[in-house]
């Protein structure tokens, strides 16, 4: 009996690997195509780039009043003119999406240096439980490092993050309730839900004292975007980005975080000193923790001034030409380390802030 289960066993071991050699050699790009198109992004770019940058809409959204529309990847691209320096580029992309792209570059891809946008936002539980999480978590399982027909299989099954618009409200919301806030001074507020109540209440003024509803709406907004602590223990985009550390390792490759800039200036003005510096902390304790795993950490959180941003009603990293360029150059400066025969200054009047 033993006998004819092992033969059995063989037979159909070997009959997975035919089926998983025809669904490769026949399916698989039609459903790569179909489901998770978001590899063009990786084949795009050509075997012999030296550094790689990858972003979101941050790196490529320009203000229509600008001059030079490129993105913050293209102004990188210009401190170094003799090597190849390419994007991957995905919208509302985090860590999780930009590690499973990096497990998809070719190992005969020469690239010696990767640049990885690290989003503060994407620290929060509004973000982490958004409703963009399903679509991107279903585009990028059949681009795991599994066999192909293995990942078609979780792919038909739905073994991957699922949920319902209404049930990530509900995590991130029990997010802010539960998490408790800590400030330097007592405050009548101990988490997100209190606070956002209390800014919704109180509201933000005119000079006369006549309560003015967008602003106010504007700053409970920032409130639940930024207020938080970063545990490094149970945040899921700290262990993404460990994963990236762990990944650039494993292919030797150089690697910068580029800590994107947040609008401290409309933060400081809409809701006060308390969420900007908890911002910094956030940022501060991002720099510290990935520079102690020995990566280069660019922290452009207060480098880009209020008139820079966009989106003066949202909050996004979405910057206008001369925000784009300052953190680019910001991070030209840090690659220094690895490239500086190769550094050329092309803005050397650009005013940094």
């Amino acid at each position: 009996m033993l006998k004819k289960l092992f033969y059995k066993t063989i037979q159909l071991c070997l009959l997975l690997i035919v089926i998983n050699f025809i669904y490769t050699k026949w399916f698989y790009e039609n459903d790569i195509q179909k489901y998770s198109e978001l590899i063009n992004t990786v084949r795009d770019v050509p075997n012999d780039a030296d550094v790689i940058y990858l972003g979101e809409s941050s790196n490529k959204t320009s203000r229509e009043d600008d001059i030079d529309k490129r993105g913050i990847s293209d102004f990188i691209g210009d401190y170094f003119p003799n090597l190849n320096t390419y994007d991957i580029t995905k919208n509302a992309a985090h860590a999780g999406i930009y590690k499973v792209l990096l497990e998809n570059i070719p190992a005969k891809n020469q690239v010696n240096t990767i640049i990885v946008t690290l989003n503060l936002r994407s620290f929060d539980a509004s973000w982490i439980y958004s409703g963009l999480e399903t679509p991107l978590q279903k585009s990028t399982i059949l681009l795991k490092k599994n066999p192909p027909l293995f990942n078609r299989f979780l792919l038909s099954f739905k073994v991957y993050d699922i949920k319902s618009e209404e049930e990530r409200v509900v995590q991130f919301k029990d997010k802010w309730k539960n998490d408790k806030l800590y400030f330097e001074q007592e405050h009548p507020y101990k988490n997100v839900i209190e606070w956002d109540y209390w800014m919704a209440t109180k509201g933000a003024k005119f000079t006369n004292g006549v309560k003015d509803q967008s602003k106010t709406e504007l700053s409970c907004h920032y409130v639940k975007t930024y207020a938080f602590h970063i545990d490094t223990l149970t945040n899921p985009r700290i262990k993404d980005f460990n994963d990236i550390v762990d990944l650039a390792k494993e292919r030797n490759w150089n690697l910068v975080f580029n800590l994107l800039a947040e609008n401290t200036s409309k933060a400081k003005e809409l809701v006060g000193d308390e969420l900007v510096n908890m911002m910094n902390i956030n940022a501060e304790m991002l720099t510290q923790y990935y520079e102690n795993k020995g990566v280069i950490v660019v922290n452009n959180l207060n480098k880009v001034e209020d008139e820079e941003f966009i989106d003066q009603n949202w909050t996004t990293e979405h910057y206008a030409e001369k925000g784009r360029k300052i953190i680019a150059r910001n991070t030209a400066i840090a690659l220094k380390k690895w490239l500086k025969n190769d550094f050329v200054d092309v803005d050397v009047n650009l005013e940094l802030e």
